[in-house]
């Protein structure tokens, strides 16, 4: 699973990165230990570039009848998505991507439970494959995201049985679309990203609690 990530780039590398058209509106926040439950940054096709606006982390379907559903639903299984009611029809279009810059995951090590801190070798951003969904009652209104997830790399399969979906930049623009995607498109693009473009390392133990989000989370010891 993903349950813990940052976006640190200032806006106007994210407005260049992934070609957003509402910058001017978007109150955007860094944010060095992002967990669920939170509003995360997304981006879906605009008009003519793409939009940027924060959804809540962990999907609640239109269908819920509680929305407390979400926080069972952070994360979606790419090897599953066809056979989830819940996913089947998001799939088809309402894709969305999650920018970010790195991910933590916890490697289990002398009964210890150490975090470790994944990132692009460039140190760029990068996109999470993601959907999204509308969730109405009278009262309420909820815009909710999940994170896709797939089998391990071999950087990540030391320390996780699962990683997020890093789509290959080539691939954003297809899932951003609002055209059905083939099986065969989304099993190229649901794959572990390349191993030999990410490093990792050893960061505080400070980021086991989200209540902690500054820049020691990130740093190396």
């Amino acid at each position: 699973m993903c349950g813990r990530f940052s976006l640190t780039a200032e806006l106007h590398k994210l407005e260049e990165r992934f070609f957003l058209e509402n910058t001017n509106t978007l109150e955007y926040r860094i944010s060095y230990n992002i967990a669920p439950g939170q509003p995360i940054l997304a981006i879906v096709k605009g008009e003519n570039k793409n939009r940027a606006g924060y959804l809540h982390w962990g999907l609640v379907p239109s269908f819920a009848k509680d929305k407390k559903i979400g926080y069972k639903m952070i994360n979606a299984r790419a090897e599953t998505l066809h056979e989830k009611v819940s996913f089947r029809k998001l799939l088809e279009r309402k894709r969305c991507i999650i920018p970010a810059d790195g991910f933590y995951e916890w490697k289990k090590q002398n009964g210890d439970k150490k975090p470790i801190r994944f990132t692009k070798t460039n140190e760029k951003p990068f996109a999470f494959a993601g959907l999204w969904d509308r969730w109405v009652t009278k009262d309420e209104e909820l815009v909710s995201c999940t994170l896709i997830t797939t089998r391990p790399n071999q950087l990540v399969e030391d320390v996780h049985d699962r990683m997020p979906v890093i789509l290959k930049e080539e691939h954003e623009k297809d899932w951003l679309s609002r055209q059905v995607l083939t099986s065969s498109q989304l099993a190229t693009m649901l794959q572990p990203f390349d191993a030999g473009l990410m490093r990792s390392f050893e960061v505080s133990p400070i980021v086991n609690s989200p209540k902690n989000n500054g820049p020691d989370c990130i740093k190396t010891i």
